[in-house]
């Protein structure tokens, strides 16, 4: 058994959205979920979640990683001075670039939009995490070898639900929750749902947190996108998105 707990990062705890999942290699189970505002802490919730003799993955729906061509510009750059990067190499990732390609959703771009406050707090979240399970928890770039009792990748519920087909636009909107709950009767066709149904329906940070789980089990089934050998070195670097395979 393998817990999987999915996480919809946000630059503040009272948004984040928290699932936690149990797989036995062939289903999932939803167990548990809540909203980042009515817990203590989020690292406290999670921690309190992992479980003493079971490996775990933690899937992160935000960005855990820069564009390598970005880093390397800002280094050197002077104010004033010309910026010779094309904005595409500047501000995206190769992860970013292929989960566009195989899934035509675009990831937002965290050299150049506020879910760079996101990603930050996720990596806060990441190391409050290590100091209070005492654990690496190390971030996989490669398919499932789960190098420790925990591990973490990223992943990215809105190309999740393209590649699966349950997509519907904005489903994040407050009043959509009959797209929500749309969305969460189609998810039971890939997960066993017993968490609180009312709570995912009402809120699309809960609902992508669910999304996260099932992200987790694809990456478990090795049914993901994988790193190429040229993009492998970009992975470590950048970080690398994990979305089910949707072939060509």
């Amino acid at each position: 058994m393998t817990t999987i707990i999915g996480v919809d990062c946000a630059a503040q705890d009272c948004n984040t959205g928290l699932a936690l999942g149990h797989f036995d290699g062939h289903q999932c189970k939803v167990s548990k979920v809540v909203h980042g505002n009515s817990v203590d802490t989020v690292a406290g919730t999670i921690s309190e979640w992992i479980p003493e003799n079971q490996p775990t993955l933690i899937a992160m729906d935000a960005p855990l990683g820069w564009p390598a061509s970005l880093g390397a510009c800002l280094h050197s750059h002077k104010a004033g001075e010309h910026v010779a990067i094309e904005s595409d190499m500047l501000f995206s990732r190769i992860t970013d670039k292929i989960v566009w390609k195989k899934t035509r959703k675009k990831p937002l771009e965290i050299g150049a939009d506020k879910i760079a406050r996101a990603a930050r707090s996720a990596l806060n979240l990441l190391n409050n995490l290590r100091a209070l399970t005492g654990d690496p928890i190390p971030l996989l770039t490669t398919k499932p070898i789960m190098d420790g009792r925990i591990c973490a990748i990223e992943v990215y519920p809105a190309a999740t639900l393209t590649v699966k087909g349950f997509m519907q636009p904005k489903y994040k909107d407050k009043k959509e929750l009959q797209t929500r709950r749309s969305i969460l009767n189609s998810l039971d066709s890939q997960l066993n749902i017993t968490a609180d149904r009312n709570l995912i329906e009402n809120s699309h940070d809960v609902l992508d947190a669910v999304i996260c789980v099932l992200a987790g089990m694809d990456f478990l089934l090795r049914d993901v996108i994988i790193p190429s050998k040229d993009d492998f070195e970009y992975a470590r670097k950048e970080g690398w998105i994990w979305v089910a395979d949707p072939g060509d």
